[in-house]
């Protein structure tokens, strides 16, 4: 455990399904863009090209971001939390500088209210 948590070592830690959450955060602002998730060969091809490469749950498939949108995410750096169950990419963004299908900048565009509400923070 010690290896897994102070080491120098990196050893992803997947889940049961094979995955470990990734989370893409603009390198030149710190805003977040999106969650997403890796398997290994999403890692690995991230670690090998430098541009971010994520599993899709739902076509379980592998996709580099920006394929057929030009929002190619180029990572500056890469970081793991302590246990390694989860990667942080720092990215600049291609094409328009937008992360989220709906068109949007970022994924996380809503609020939550107090009411339980949603309201938009990008307009």
């Amino acid at each position: 455990m010690a290896e897994q948590e102070l080491g120098t070592t990196f050893r992803p830690k997947f889940d049961a399904n094979g995955l470990v959450t990734a989370v893409a955060v603009d390198d030149a602002t710190g805003d977040i863009l999106m969650l997403a998730h890796m398997n290994a060969a999403a890692l690995a091809a991230t670690m090998e090209t430098g541009e971010a490469h994520y599993y899709s749950r739902s076509r379980r498939s592998l996709w580099k971001k920006g394929e057929t949108s030009g929002q190619i995410q180029t990572v500056r750096q890469m970081l793991v939390d302590c246990d390694q169950d989860a990667v942080v990419l720092r990215v600049s963004v291609g094409g328009d500088g937008g992360a989220c299908h709906t068109g949007a900048r970022s994924c996380f565009f809503r609020a939550v209210t107090p009411e339980g509400g949603l309201r938009r923070i990008d307009e």
